[in-house]
């Protein structure tokens, strides 16, 4: 880059703008470290850890908060068939979803999930590729976490009865509101406080008791419309089985309601151990994350299946339809014609506290998400690196997502519903996989039904619905994009986490006190004692290496190419008479220049790498580079130190011939 030493001399009332540009920049990018090689780490604020209870009431800000939703779409969508389909679901929630995630919770204790438990069952290329997409369905999860949650917490505004009038119709308007206010929290600075969100699920949770409670009061106290569900019940459906049946096949639309077991297991790190506690087996939080979970399902099934009779009952169906005083908020509806206004407002403003809290939530688990794994693989730009521009990012998606469903809860019920099910999906797949590798038969059989459950779910969901669909496809191309981008351009980085020199290794390099160090490179495939003489040969006659007998050879094992950061093992090793450095790693060039690098440091001494031209086409051998970690290797080693190293003189030599 040239830099000219010349300034135009700034215009009156322009002086600011250079300074307050920089200042901008560096407020958006405040918390990027300068690039060094290290493992990125995600940006999350530790917490003490607390008693399983209260992290419960942090899963339970996108768990419980869809009581402001549920009850409604599944009316919209099932009818007076409602209360069984909701059977039908908590069901599966507890014979499926429950025992999936406690196993989850057991395998990964840190947090991970069933994402990086699928991560290790399927490495390299492949698996790489197979976290990219469930990354795009976990994005989808939580960017209509957003969205969804915001919508419903203006349909409680709107049709709250002390709200003005001007606000009737301006559902886009406040949800773009509410959406650019949890941005703005989130740019300013925030903490997730597990103290808010036990004030918030606790008073929720108790008024959503008071409603549920009277209106199954009055529903026992008016037997003529449980009547009248009953008779519609068996008048549209006279058969029990077929009953039975249409209650499985409406069973997908009400999938939503199983949300919160992924978000339950993330937060295990948060939940307080036993002081006997180990970071190899941290059976007290283990424990503390099952009791969190087993209670989280008891109490939302509780409260669906309770929630959804007496909605059903007590509400005409016409309420539900779009546009409806029901639409989207059922038991608000019940809160006011059961409780009067007063009470119905007290109960709007919990619901629109929970769900706003909520979208906070999924912002933060997408904060937490997208740096996890994407520094990992070498596919997160260096922007991610600073929480600002990924908040700016995720937000512009939402007002995207909001304008593309016209805020409308019911529309993206379908969206949220799959990102939901392939997470929850994955997870029992995850489970089937490790207990059949663990050679658990009767838990193999078990959790493999529990699997074709999610997956008939996840296929008629995606069928009837396919915005969710088409949503993933649209995050899982984004981030494939951005990922293959960002991973071409940190090619010529350094991706040594850590190197390590083993006692025979430093003997090698010690028994060249004066230096320069002579290094070959080989081929560790060509391991016969004439394939080291003829390198140490062509090293003579085309690179006029001085003094063979103080030669070292270095050779690279790749293992999986797919890794991007690794920390490096050189291990001194002889054979045939000579000394070689031998390192495993996930590509070549890359890591033959961290160790020389390292050795120059150790030493003292400059060392001097010895190369053959690679043979083939160098467009094929750089994306062999690229994806196999060999290919075009020496140029590529020059590169990466020249990168690593701007001063020449302290850059060790590459020689090729």
């Amino acid at each position: 880059m040239v830099t000219s030493l010349y300034k135009a001399p700034a215009e009156p009332g322009d002086r600011s703008r250079p300074k307050r540009a920089e200042a901008f920049k560096s407020w958006l990018l405040e918390g990027m470290p300068s690039p060094s090689g290290k493992p990125q780490q995600p940006h999350q604020e530790t917490e003490k850890p607390q008693s399983w209870w209260r992290v419960m009431c942090l899963t339970g800000l996108d768990y419980f908060s869809t009581l402001g939703y549920q009850p409604a779409i599944a009316a919209l969508a099932a009818g007076v068939l409602a209360p069984l389909a909701t059977i039908v679901l908590v069901i599966v929630t507890l014979l499926g979803a429950l025992p999936v995630y406690r196993r989850v919770a057991r395998e990964s204790p840190r947090g991970e999930g069933s994402i990086a438990m699928l991560a290790k069952l399927f490495p390299r290329w492949w698996g790489k590729l197979f976290v990219l997409a469930l990354l795009g369905f976990a994005a989808t999860d939580f960017m209509i976490t957003i969205t969804l949650s915001a919508a419903d917490a203006t349909a409680h505004v709107i049709e709250n009865p002390f709200a003005p009038d001007f606000l009737h119709g301006q559902n886009i308007a406040i949800t773009l509101v509410l959406v650019a206010l949890l941005g703005a929290v989130f740019l300013k600075g925030f903490k997730e406080a597990i103290g808010v969100a036990v004030i918030l699920v606790f008073s929720y949770l108790v008024l959503n008791a008071v409603v549920v409670v009277v209106a199954i009061a009055n529903t026992v106290e008016s037997p003529l419309q449980v009547g009248d569900w009953w008779g519609a019940l068996t008048t549209q459906h006279g058969n029990p089985v077929m009953v039975i049946a249409i209650a499985l096949l409406v069973f997908p639309k009400l999938a939503l309601g199983l949300s919160g077991f992924e978000t339950g297991v993330a937060v295990m790190p948060q939940i307080k151990g036993r002081d006997s506690d180990t970071p190899e087996n941290p059976a007290g939080r283990i424990k503390g994350a099952h009791r969190l979970l087993t209670t989280a399902a008891l109490i939302m099934s509780t409260f669906l299946i309770t929630s959804s009779l007496a909605t059903t009952i007590l509400i005409p169906a016409a309420e539900f339809q779009p546009g409806g005083k029901a639409d989207g908020r059922a038991l608000a509806y019940l809160a006011h014609a059961l409780l009067g206004d007063g009470f119905g407002t007290v109960y709007d403003l919990s619901t629109i506290a929970i769900l706003w809290f909520a979208g906070a939530s999924a912002m933060a688990g997408l904060l937490n998400l997208v740096p996890r794994y994407l520094p990992r693989f070498g596919m997160a730009p260096a922007w991610t690196r600073a929480l600002r521009p990924l908040v700016l990012v995720f937000i512009a998606i939402a007002f995207a997502i909001t304008l593309i469903f016209r805020a409308d809860v019911n529309a993206q019920g379908g969206a949220y519903a799959t990102g939901v099910l392939v997470l929850i999906t994955s997870a029992a797949i995850a489970v089937t996989i490790s207990c059949y590798r663990k050679r658990q038969r009767g838990k193999t059989i078990a959790f493999g039904a529990i699997s074709a459950v999610f997956l008939y779910t996840t296929v008629a969901n995606s069928f009837e619905r396919p915005d969710g669909l088409r949503i993933a496809a649209l995050f899982i191309l984004g981030i494939l994009i951005v990922s293959l981008l960002s991973r071409l351009r940190r090619s010529f980085e350094l991706r040594a986490t850590h190197i390590r020199l083993d006692s025979r290794a430093l003997e090698m390099l010690a028994a060249n006190e004066d230096g320069p160090l002579r290094i070959i490179a080989h081929e560790p495939k060509k391991l016969s004692a004439a394939e080291y003489r003829h390198k140490i040969e062509h090293a003579i006659e085309v690179s006029h290496l001085p003094d063979p007998r103080l030669a070292l050879f270095i050779e690279v094992l790749v293992d999986d190419s797919s890794d991007f950061e690794q920390a490096l093992e050189v291990h001194g090793v002889h054979r045939h008479g000579f000394n070689i450095l031998q390192v495993h790693s996930n590509n070549v060039p890359n890591t033959i220049a961290a160790v020389l690098l390292h050795i120059r440091d150790v030493t003292g001494l400059m060392p001097h790498i010895y190369f053959r031209w690679t043979e083939g086409n160098p467009i094929t051998n750089m994306l062999k580079f690229l994806f196999v970690g060999e290919g075009e290797i020496a140029p590529v080693t020059r590169e990466v130190l020249r990168e690593a190293e701007p001063e020449l003189i302290k850059r060790p030599w590459v020689h090729v011939g």
